[in-house]
């Protein structure tokens, strides 16, 4: 083997970006890279601060490998690789990573197809053989009934991600447009419904054999190892697989627009209208890209950007434009898409977006905002350092496409040489004067508000009762599966080591004088902090008249400071690299913040700002208010909200806050005023009843010192909580039904109120749940997607507060499958409080004990699992606690805590779908008849 060994080693200084410093500045992520005879590439990366191994596997093949005909085939071969392989059993991929405590996913692009798996070190070997079975031991098991189960579920993904949504075909349109015909990016990963339903097992198998062999991937393993165990591994697993026919690299195939092409469509979902505009760009690791970068984040990130200047404040056209250059292996573009506010018409978007290039042409770049945009990208590294998940993701991705696992020194290197001149050339070079394509996606009857000149697009709309699906009959004989011949017995499992032991965060607490709770962990991992403020309250303490005024007053927090205007309070955020947020919540608002360690006592400066010296800026009310009713509005044409919102009514029926969406309604949002926000505020926002988290590089001792300016400013005062009274569930189980004309997919939500998540049960109620739908291997999902191909996917779960809690389990399903489904949730929900098996019961107490492995890996779950601790009154040791419950657990109790809990008698049926082909048809289900809802 030849044997290279490198380290990625950045330094981190106080003032400048990245570059080199003293030893005891650095901050180093050392790998080791090496390749096996038969071309695959191992990178390996040791990090033994918690007990769990994450594992990557990058194969360098996406949709643009595919030839038109047969689009879809990458991704669809992304779920085939979940099936089953010569000596992994059918369904067992998920189920034996979930049985490990591990959790797994892959994903595909345009380019590339990964694999990843998280799991206690004990069981890094069991991936490795299932990781390599399904590698080189995988083809002779795709049958003809797996293969068709698989392409019905792909269907329904598409109909749920695109075709059922708003602008779900906006992607579709702008690609085939903006690429030439056979261009390998002008069809869609997800691939056409006609060529899914047309793939065969033969195609299947021919593109298995030429892209999924070891030279065309990069395995990465990060996490607790020893390395040359690790080697020895690699080896007798991947070893023996055949080297593959070679695959040559592909040169970029740029694209030139001959002329500006305008395109729209008319959207059966979209209640608002959205503009597109696209330039052909470079493609990955191009020295321009760095550029664009800066270029996109300039026009339109902040309140001092052009593009907000005049298209949200000064025309008012929207409150939101998304400006971003996009880079692949082949050709990058550079993209602006606006949802403009209703009614707008995008030829005045589109002509307001050129005007905005006029004033950045004319006021042109600061160094600030290159230093502003550098400091955030410095906090942005170190987050995706924060797991060895997505460091193992990384590495792989680096070495894939850019041949190095190093390349992010590269590209820090190239972010930090962005000049103001840089970024003037690339827009003169990329965009100013250049032919573009764009696309208007307008509501249905309002083709008027399309761009000028706009042809009609041809998008394939499917019928609802004629929606593919690929039917098998069963063969009455199974032939036995041929097994490939190996040197290594592969079909018996590797033993599971023992189960490492979890060490808990060590958390310290402390009692502000004003009555602040203080919950802290320390984590000196990265050079990061991570803290909240959490002030109860939140939507519950909005007049149900004026519902919405505590996530309205969250986002005026931000919105300058009695001393700072809106930008000036933007920019001294942005310039330290850190980002705050103010959030509503049901029971609470939320200060977010994430900083270097470094900056800590400036943020939290900054945050005693924006608590105790408010603006209450008139542009900035208005400004929030007009997104926050056209955000409503567009949310009426989403059917996901449409089920929950439906539900919630159902629940807490008319007059109750819960009813209520937290950002309040259209008509109680109109009748917000400035008075309302500052009412609130004085009644609610006190250090009584404020709770905060930190996690991080930093001690308790430097928190209590930078707290007191905050401790004496901020005075205590008493805050009155509403009682919430808890629902009566319905007596008998009953549909209601929403209407969405047209809609491909029914959105099915049951559900009924349940416990608070302050409840002694709620905890025994969540994991009593886990097998019915609280994970990939729940029944629910296995018979709608894995059985039926019904779905994407089914879940269920325990929801709540402090104050209120809910039972749901929903699914999105064809259209022409929704009266079966909802018959499936039905019978199982009712077959489920009567219990389940001994190896089920088993199955959940493995996958709920050994995830803990992972539970406390990021500064994100450190603080969930203190905000755990101080809103429910959790001991520190409480996982513990948890854990010796369900090792106790019986099937006997899970089956009496299943009846105590899910209650199938006492469930709402929330369908959201086309009724003119689905409503009458549900009364077949023996629930009654069905109530259309309004």
């Amino acid at each position: 083997m030849k044997k290279i060994v490198s380290a990625l080693i950045l330094a981190v200084t106080t003032c400048g970006f990245f570059r080199q410093a003293s030893a005891d500045e650095k901050f180093q992520i050392k790998f080791e890279k090496y390749a096996l005879p038969n071309g695959l590439e191992v990178v390996l990366h040791q990090d033994k601060s918690d007990p769990v191994v994450a594992i990557a596997l990058q194969y360098h093949v996406g949709s643009s490998r595919e030839v038109p005909g047969k689009t879809g085939f990458a991704h669809l071969f992304e779920h085939m690789m979940f099936q089953e392989s010569e000596n992994v059993p059918q369904d067992q991929f998920f189920r034996k990573i979930q049985n490990a405590g591990g959790t797994l996913n892959g994903s595909t692009s345009k380019d590339g197809t990964n694999y990843y798996q998280v799991v206690p070190k004990n069981a890094m070997e069991m991936v490795l053989w299932m990781e390599s079975d399904r590698m080189g031991y995988l083809i002779n098991t795709v049958t003809q009934a797996a293969f068709a189960n698989q392409q019905n579920v792909v269907q329904n993904e598409k109909r749920q991600n695109y075709d059922n949504r708003p602008y779900g075909h906006a992607s579709y349109v702008m690609d085939k447009s903006f690429y030439p015909e056979g261009h390998p990016y002008s069809w869609q990963v997800i691939g056409s419904m006609e060529d899914l339903f047309n793939a065969t097992i033969d195609d299947v198998k021919a593109f298995h054999a030429q892209y999924y062999v070891p030279n065309n991937a990069t395995l990465v393993i990060a996490g607790d190892f020893e390395s040359p165990e690790v080697k020895k591994l690699v080896s007798r697993y991947f070893g023996e697989i055949p080297m593959g026919s070679p695959i040559p690299r592909r040169e970029p195939v740029p694209v030139t627009i001959e002329k500006t092409k305008k395109l729209y469509h008319e959207d059966n979902f979209a209640t608002t209208p959205q503009l597109t505009m696209a330039w052909p760009t470079v493609e990955s690791y191009h020295p321009d890209s760095y550029a664009l970068n800066f270029l996109g984040q300039i026009l339109s990130s902040g309140k001092k950007a052009p593009m907000y200047k005049v298209l949200v404040r000064d025309k008012q056209l929207t409150s939101r434009v998304g400006v971003f250059n996009s880079t692949q292996e082949l050709g990058g573009r550079f993209q602006i898409s606006v949802n403009a506010n209703s009614k707008v018409s995008l030829a005045e978007v589109e002509k307001a977006i050129f005007e905005a290039f006029e004033l950045f042409e004319k006021e042109g770049i600061t160094e600030n905002d290159l230093e502003r945009i550098k400091a955030g990208m410095e906090t942005s590294f170190y987050n995706q350092l924060s797991s060895v998940y997505t460091l193992a993701i990384q590495l792989a991705r680096y070495n894939e496409f850019a041949g190095d696992p190093g390349q992010a020194v590269k590209e820090l290197a190239a972010i930090q040489a962005v000049t103001a001149d840089d970024v003037m050339r690339v827009y003169n070079q990329y965009i100013r004067n250049k032919n573009y394509v764009a696309t208007s996606f307008v509501p249905k009857g309002q083709v008027s508000l399309v761009a000028e000149n706009s042809v009609r697009a041809d998008v394939v709309e499917e019928s609802i009762t004629e929606a593919l699906e690929v039917v098998h009959v069963e063969e009455e004989i199974s032939e036995e599966v041929r097994k490939t011949p190996s040197l290594i017995d592969r079909s018996v499992e590797p033993p599971h080591g023992p189960d490492p032991l979890i060490t808990l965060p060590k958390v310290w607490t402390s009692k502000l004088k004003n009555g602040i709770g203080v919950w802290g962990i320390k984590n000196s991992e990265l050079p990061l902090v991570q803290y909240n403020l959490v002030i109860e309250g939140g939507h519950i303490l909005d007049p149900i008249e004026k519902s919405g005024v505590a996530s309205f007053l969250a986002d005026m927090l931000t919105e300058g400071t009695k001393n700072r205007t809106p930008e000036e309070l933007e920019e001294v955020i942005d310039l330290l690299g850190a980002r705050i947020s103010v959030n509503a919540g049901t029971e609470s608002i939320t200060i977010s913040v994430n900083t270097l360690a470094r900056n800590f006592e400036k943020t939290l400066a900054i945050v005693e700002e924006i608590l105790l010296e408010p603006r209450w800026d008139e542009e900035q009310f208005n400004l929030i208010k007009m997104r926050t009713l056209n955000n409503l509005k567009r949310n009426q044409a989403n059917p996901t909200w449409l089920a929950a919102s439906a539900f919630r009514q159902l629940v807490y029926g008319d007059g109750h806050i819960l009813a209520t969406e937290t950002s309040g309604s259209a008509e109680t949002v109109e009748n917000i005023t400035m008075d309302d926000l500052k009412a609130y505020y004085s009644r609610n926002l006190s250090p009584k009843v404020t709770r905060m988290h930190i996690a991080g590089d930093i001690d308790s001792k430097r928190v209590n010192k930078a707290t007191k300016n905050l401790v004496a400013r901020w005075k205590p005062f008493d805050v009155q909580m509403p009682e919430i009274k808890p629902p009566i569930p319905p007596s008998t189980p009953k549909i209601y039904f929403v209407d969405v004309p047209g809609a491909k997919q029914s959105v099915i939500q049951v559900g009924k109120p349940a416990m608070p998540q302050s409840s002694p049960d709620y905890f025994a109620a969540t994991v009593v749940n886990d097998k019915l739908g609280g994970s990939f291997n729940g029944f629910l999902n296995l018979i709608l997607r894995e059985e039926k191909g019904f779905t994407y996917g089914a879940r269920s779960s325990f929801t709540g507060g402090r104050n209120f809690g809910e039972f749901t389990a929903s699914s999105s399903v064809r259209s022409t499958a929704t009266l079966e489904s909802v018959e499936i949730f039905r019978d199982e929900i009712g077959k489920y409080v009567n219990g389940i098996s001994e190896e089920d019961l088993q199955f959940v107490k493995n996958s709920r004990i050994k995830s803990n492995a992972r539970a406390f890996e990021t500064l994100g779950s450190l603080l969930g699992m203190l905000n755990s601790i101080s809103a429910y009154n959790k001991p520190a040791d409480f996982v513990k606690q948890e854990e010796k419950f369900i090792r106790a657990l019986t099937v006997d109790e899970h089956t009496m805590l299943a009846k105590k809990y899910i209650k199938p008698q006492n469930l709402y049926y929330v369908i959201v779908g086309d009724a003119e082909t689905q409503l009458k048809e549900l009364e077949k289900a023996g629930l009654g008849t069905p109530v259309l809802l309004n």
